[in-house]
């Protein structure tokens, strides 16, 4: 008995050793900074990686889990790096840290990550997937976003578009979304079509107004150099030196998302962005997302970028929500698999 007891412990594999470092700050004046008021900023970095910190005069100790307190030392010198620089610290830039340092190649400092320029000012990555997106968005002529709610899919892609428009690299932006009813009706909405279809494209004025001045975006949805239109309106165009997304990709069908890749012209860039766990189609009906992806991922000049619970960027509760509605989908899929077998 003893010798079995002894074996089955031999084959247990060890804990590993907990880690101490201290890192030692050389500004005073920007400590605070840091820290955060009441210390909120290393509660934050506790919490988030599970981590001990403790700040004593210019000194902070962080111990626990080896690959923890390396990912803490990273977030924290990158912040520091930060303030070295001029730029504040929010305790968005401290989650955007803790996130960052947690991948397996974390990409800080946060000043090396890619960034795009805007009349607002420069819009960085928040995640480890959005900084990935942001790359494609650069290189890549068509690109799909793909991926739940709040990981920036849409946002991105609008900041990549104004910025390209300041920059004289395209003519016109166009925004588009399917005018699809998630639960309601478009036809008992009042007013014409322009009134019946604009609440469908809300998020995306809401993105450009976040991008530049109120008046400009006016002014340039005036010009045309910007539009906002329903998918259906694509129908028949050529869209050349422009730069267009199609949001809530998820509600097209196949004939609609071929309708919408075949408007490309010369000098545009496309996005398409999309959450395939939130299609608001007829049952039965089939994904135009889904079956692009099936269909062109791995085609030359086209990129792909799948989102996950990791990146999203609003509130800490969303995250949860999401990771709960993928675990039920996956238990369920599985029930159905062994009812199968069965």
């Amino acid at each position: 008995m003893t010798h079995i007891a002894a074996s089955s412990a031999a084959r247990v594999p060890p804990l590993p050793a907990a880690k101490a470092i201290t890192l030692q700050f050389g500004d005073n004046a920007l400590l605070p900074l840091l820290l955060g008021d009441h210390d909120r900023h290393l509660v934050k970095i506790e919490q988030g990686l599970g981590v001990r910190l403790a700040c004593r005069g210019n000194r902070v100790a962080i111990s626990g889990d080896p690959l923890r307190v390396d990912a803490a030392q990273a977030a924290l010198n990158g912040l520091w790096q930060r303030l070295e620089r001029g730029e504040p610290v929010s305790p968005g830039d401290v989650d955007t840290a803790i996130r960052m340092s947690e991948t397996d190649d974390p990409r800080l400092p946060l000043s090396d990550l890619p960034a795009i320029r805007t009349r607002r000012g420069a819009v960085g990555p928040r995640s480890p997937g959005q900084a990935t997106y942001m790359e494609m968005l650069a290189k890549h002529e068509m690109t799909f976003g793909i991926g739940p709610a709040g990981t920036g899919k849409t946002y991105l892609a609008v900041a990549q578009a104004v910025g390209m428009l300041l920059a004289g690299k395209v003519d016109r932006i166009v925004l588009s979304r399917p005018a699809v009813e998630a639960g309601e009706r478009l036809g008992f909405l009042p007013g014409d079509l322009k009134e019946k279809v604009d609440p469908y494209l809300r998020p995306l004025y809401d993105a450009l107004n976040d991008m530049m001045p109120g008046e400009q975006v006016i002014r340039r949805l005036g010009t045309g150099e910007i539009e906002v239109a329903p998918l259906a309106f694509m129908r028949g165009r050529t869209l050349a030196h422009a730069f267009v997304i199609l949001d809530e990709a998820q509600n097209t069908t196949p004939v609609q998302m071929k309708m919408f890749l075949t408007r490309m012209g010369e000098g545009t860039r496309m996005v398409i962005t999309g959450d395939l766990t939130q299609v608001d189609l007829p049952a039965g009906t089939r994904s135009g997302l889904r079956d692009a992806l099936d269909t062109l991922e791995g085609v030359a000049g086209i990129a792909v970028c799948r989102f996950d619970k990791r990146d999203v960027v609003r509130h800490p509760l969303v995250a949860r929500i999401v990771d709960a509605y993928d675990q039920r989908a996956t238990a369920e899929k599985e029930t159905r698999a062994r009812g199968k077998a069965a």
